[in-house]
């Protein structure tokens, strides 16, 4: 990412955040607004999946529900970063149950093309997107009511990663966590150290007091509270692998060695062959229940 395309901090109103961990899979879903009544957006969602007994549950999701409610918001979006490979999004149940427009990055065409391999998905699967109402570009800008988000593509964990600027406000997804714990992997398919160490510099670019929102968090041993806001000014002085000082060769080489130790996420199979699709699961079979492809050997 080219640094120079991020823009200055927007003199819009800077928003209320709402963060809701979910500590299964330690992702943070947001709801960004203005004020109580105002519109929001909900940025990654969780649909809380059991990989042994294939259950679903919506404790999460109906966490979003009742705060939104709880607030009088409207939902004008629901957003994704990239497809999630650790948790299966909620949007179309939140999308039936508030409204708004899914939304993701333009580049998950290109993840799409990568597992419609792995998944052996049939001709019939469409690689164009169309499974969100809106695809993203890169400094495009939404609206949310007052607040207005603009769009920074972010590649490196996948090809399709975005952040949400709103005002002093930017919502990471995978390329950060908090300074203590470092930065996202690479090895998934279409994964990029390099296209990472740029699209983290890019975000560390923006002015110190930048607030800065992780989409995850995992403690080191468990030694602190759960956290998932920080600073521009704090990743620069502290993240473990790319404070100042950091060059791309040693994140690079950093990030390739620490790749290879990493087990699989345990939700990788289903949540990513449900995520390329906006969060929804495959079509029920004649018996009236929805199935999911585990291939072999492929990862």
């Amino acid at each position: 990412m080219n640094t120079s395309s991020h823009a200055p901090l927007s003199k819009a109103p800077s928003p209320l955040v709402h963060g809701i961990f979910d500590p299964h899979t330690g992702t943070v879903t947001y709801v960004v607004y203005e004020k109580p009544g105002s519109a929001c957006a909900i940025i990654d969602s969780v649909l809380d999946y059991d990989p042994k007994s294939g259950r679903t549950r919506r404790d999460s999701a109906d966490q979003v529900i009742a705060f939104v409610q709880s607030q009088q918001l409207q939902v004008a979006w629901i957003l994704e970063t990239h497809a999630h490979a650790d948790h299966l999004s909620a949007a179309p149940y939140l999308q039936a149950q508030l409204g708004g427009q899914t939304a993701i990055g333009e580049h998950i065409t290109q993840v799409q093309s990568v597992f419609k391999g792995i998944f052996n998905l049939g001709a019939d699967f469409a690689v164009d997107g169309s499974q969100f109402d809106r695809l993203l570009k890169q400094g495009e800008h939404i609206q949310v009511g007052a607040l207005q988000a603009r769009v920074l593509f972010v590649p490196g964990h996948t090809p399709a990663c975005v952040a949400y600027q709103f005002g002093d406000a930017v919502f990471v997804g995978d390329t950060l966590f908090m300074p203590d714990v470092g930065t996202a992997r690479c090895d998934f398919p279409g994964g990029d150290a390099r296209a990472l160490y740029a699209s983290v510099q890019g975000i560390l670019s923006l002015p110190g007091e930048t607030r800065l929102f992780m989409c995850h968090d995992y403690p080191p041993h468990n030694a602190r509270p759960i956290a998932f806001e920080t600073t521009v000014a704090a990743q620069r002085a502290h993240n473990v692998h790319v404070h100042d000082g950091i060059d791309e060769a040693a994140f690079v080489a950093m990030r390739t060695q620490r790749d290879a130790t990493l087990d699989m996420p345990v939700l990788i199979l289903p949540a990513i062959q449900v995520n390329i699709c906006a969060g929804a699961l495959p079509p029920p079979e004649a018996n009236g229940l929805s199935y999911l492809k585990i291939p072999v050997n492929a990862l």
